[in-house]
């Protein structure tokens, strides 16, 4: 790491830090398919950033660029019942896939969440996929998970929305708009290990876990591949 590289983490670890929450619907009798809540938990993070009112001087703007000037933190919790309804209350956006709903909200402080999120479980997220998904469809971003790592439902959330936050920030103009005008299509999909160590090699964008849970701090986790045709 340069000495460059070490100044910048040390600006972005001094300054107040911030994270953007995302609630998962998880009820008892009919949770979401994994694949559906990750997809779902990335586009929430990408209609997030591209609202008006977290960019120029929307109400939430201020919130967005705090939280961007600190560690990019996003933490995935889950809810039901009364608790989701409570969390449909709060400012916020709900983002629904096949049959997974997320609600992203804008970036809270770190130890400032507002008490109908602050008691909402973060462990219990274990979803699973009842049949092997299929191929992406043509012309979506496809964010490809590590295929060494074993990670929560909820933690692979949080990874796969860092991995279209770092696609976004690195498209141009006329691609972010093509993308949000198409809706967002994403698809998560597992890399086989050949397929891994050539995506994390190619120069694309690759989410390295900070490794406050679950996983060793520097982990690659995600690649985002995404060819836009504009």
């Amino acid at each position: 790491m340069s000495s460059e590289n070490v100044i910048e983490a040390d600006e972005r670890d001094a300054a107040p830090q911030f994270v953007l929450p995302l609630v998962v619907r998880i009820e008892k009798t009919a949770p979401p398919a994994r694949t559906d809540a990750l997809e779902t938990a990335a586009r929430a993070v990408l209609v997030m950033l591209s609202d008006e009112r977290s960019t120029g001087d929307g109400p939430w703007a201020r919130a967005v660029r705090d939280w961007e000037d600190a560690r990019i933190r996003k933490v995935v919790r889950r809810a039901r019942g009364a608790e989701w309804r409570r969390a449909g209350l709060l400012p916020g956006i709900t983002v629904t896939g096949a049959e997974a709903e997320v609600r992203v909200f804008p970036p809270v402080p770190l130890d400032g969440w507002p008490k109908d999120l602050a008691r909402l479980q973060v462990s219990g997220t274990e979803l699973a996929d009842p049949s092997a998904p299929p191929p992406p469809a043509p012309g979506a971003a496809v964010l490809w998970l590590n295929p060494e790592l074993r990670m929560s439902a909820g933690k692979e959330m949080a990874q796969v929305g860092h991995g279209a936050q770092l696609l976004w920030w690195a498209l141009d103009g006329a691609a972010r708009t093509a993308w949000r005008e198409a809706g967002f299509p994403v698809a998560v999909r597992t890399a086989g290990p050949e397929r891994w160590a050539e995506l994390v090699a190619s120069g694309r964008p690759v989410v390295r876990d900070a490794g406050f849970t679950e996983i060793a701090p520097g982990s690659a986790t995600v690649v985002s591949d995404y060819s836009p045709a504009v």
